[in-house]
């Protein structure tokens, strides 16, 4: 197991290289460069070639290279253009919004979608497949900005039955230790605070968590139907096992493979689609900030969300192959 994992994690390192490259050529290639990101359009020539200088621009371009690597290991991603504070700041301050609402998206998801997937499967051709299977096709279809318009004025506007936008009540009185406020409300006993944090959490999740779930339910149902038809289930089956058995060491281990690696694929989505889920909220995550980069053309920010993205992207496929290993213990000697 342990030489499994350094073997993916030396796979890493190319990753890794080739993203910090990537990033290095799309600085190089904005219109009119960096200097026009941070001086606009109305920037003299001399103030131009200031800006390069003193960005080191001018220098031969592996200097330049060399140079931007030592500043991602240091974590120094620059200073945002709009707000004038570092982007790791920012960052730091706005993003573990961002990760909450993820993760309870995820939870949702995957504590929805799985075991659905399974009963649909099970019941293959009866009305809780139909209703599955057709729920999933129009939980794709839907986009996720306007399921959270449609959440927000049933649930909360009309009903009143969740909070319409914010990450917590401002008149609570709350500690802040990791700026997660779940995770403060529990690390001080704080249990109102966490509880309102959670209620918080419930429609932006409900909304951003719409097609993973419809996603990993098809690709659940699919898996199990194909996993059922095996030799294996039917000799376990006629051994005489219990079908909680057959069931569990057979079927669902079996089919979890195709399931993990949807799960992977759908992280990275979830944290850049959180843009429009949190803009509609008015979640105070990194979604606004974002947007509002966009709009100012506040490269810096950009190239840090892009970076902080594909980083995600990389350590959820590393988990992705050690979640295969637990599952099938064949992968760690291929």
């Amino acid at each position: 197991m342990f030489r499994f994992i350094v073997r993916r994690l030396l796979q890493l390192i190319p990753t890794l290289f080739g993203l910090s490259l990537l990033l290095f050529i799309w600085l190089r290639r904005l219109p009119g460069g960096p200097e026009t990101a941070i001086l606009g359009e109305r920037g003299t020539p001399e103030m131009r070639a200031a800006i390069r200088r003193s960005m080191g621009l001018d220098e031969p371009i592996l200097v330049q290279y060399g140079r931007f690597v030592r500043r991602l290991i240091r974590l120094d991603l620059g200073t945002s253009t709009s707000t004038k504070r570092s982007v790791v700041s920012e960052f730091l301050e706005r993003f573990p919004g961002t990760v909450e609402l993820t993760v309870t998206a995820l939870v949702i998801a995957i504590g929805v979608g799985i075991p659905l997937g399974y009963l649909a499967a099970r019941r293959r051709g009866r009305l809780l497949d139909h209703l599955s299977v057709g729920g999933s096709l129009i939980g794709i279809c839907i986009p996720v900005f306007f399921l959270a318009y449609v959440l927000k004025a049933i649930f909360s506007e009309n009903l009143g039955w969740f909070p319409s936008s914010g990450r917590q009540d401002p008149t609570i009185d709350a500690t802040r230790i990791t700026n997660f406020f779940v995770l403060d409300g529990i690390m001080t006993r704080e249990w109102d605070a966490a509880a309102d944090a959670i209620w918080h959490l419930v429609l932006p999740g409900l909304a951003l968590a719409s097609i993973p779930l419809a996603i990993i339910v098809r690709i659940t149902r699919a898996s199990v139907l194909e996993v059922l038809n095996e030799d294996f289930v039917r000799t376990a089956e006629a051994k005489g096992l219990t079908e909680r058995t057959v069931r569990r060491r057979h079927v669902l281990r079996n089919s979890l493979l195709p399931v993990v690696t949807s799960i992977g694929l759908l992280t990275g989505g979830l944290l850049s689609g959180a843009v429009l889920t949190e803009t509609v909220f008015a979640f105070t995550g990194i979604g606004a900030f974002i947007y509002d980069a966009i709009n100012q053309r506040d490269y810096p920010v950009l190239m840090g969300f892009i970076l902080i993205i594909a980083v995600v992207y990389v350590l959820v496929n590393l988990l992705v192959d050690l979640s295969y290993s637990l599952i099938d213990p064949r992968v760690r000697v291929r």
